[in-house]
């Protein structure tokens, strides 16, 4: 049962991203801010979650969220100040987003940077744990998949259709035949990842 949230009474917005060990596309991150009393019986980790489900969430989350926000960094950016960093800055932009300021963060992983003097808490494997955390899991989960999804279109050869960018086999052995594309991450040792160098 996921709880439903971390202090009472004040604006709490849980935060996630999507995509950190990918090795191509953006990093999306989202941050949503859910009544209190908000309740689905689906809600979970998105990682937990079939594409169909977490798109019946989606629809559900926007609709009936106090607020919510979705953001991305591009790979480029990615690769100018690390995916850990990006990863942050995604962050930071969805809460940017927020319509609702909130009085309380609480972030997924153990890692963040201060946003605006805003109280913070990080919580390992929060998804799993805080209703908000895992709709911002959702959210930046299907965001980050429709993305993919498009670029795939563009760049078939790579299966981002089933993968998203991760590196399965496919992948990396397209990227032996093919190369890499704009959307790739050239920080994450893509040479090392299929054993070449470009």
């Amino acid at each position: 049962m996921l709880k439903p949230y971390f202090t009472n009474n004040k604006p709490e917005a849980g935060c996630d991203e999507a995509g950190r060990g990918c090795l191509a596309g953006p990093v999306f991150a989202a941050a949503v801010i859910l009544p209190t009393d908000f309740f689905h019986p689906l809600l979970n980790d998105s990682k937990k979650l079939s594409s169909k489900q977490r798109n019946i969430l989606k629809s559900v989350i926007e609709k009936e969220a106090a607020a919510w926000s979705v953001a991305q960094v591009d790979n480029i950016k990615i690769d100018e100040i690390n995916i850990l960093n990006a990863s942050i800055l995604a962050m930071h932009k969805a809460i940017d987003g927020l319509k609702l300021i909130p009085k309380c963060l609480i972030i997924d992983g153990n890692r963040f940077k201060p946003y605006h003097n805003i109280p913070y808490h990080c919580i390992v494997k929060g998804d799993g744990k805080y209703a908000s955390i895992a709709a911002a899991s959702v959210l930046a989960k299907t965001y980050r998949d429709e993305f993919m999804l498009n670029a795939h279109k563009d760049y078939p050869m790579y299966g981002w259709d089933k993968n998203k960018g991760y590196p399965t086999k496919l992948h990396k052995s397209s990227l032996s035949l093919f190369g890499i594309t704009p959307l790739h991450r050239k920080s994450f040792n893509l040479s090392e990842q299929i054993k070449i160098n470009f």
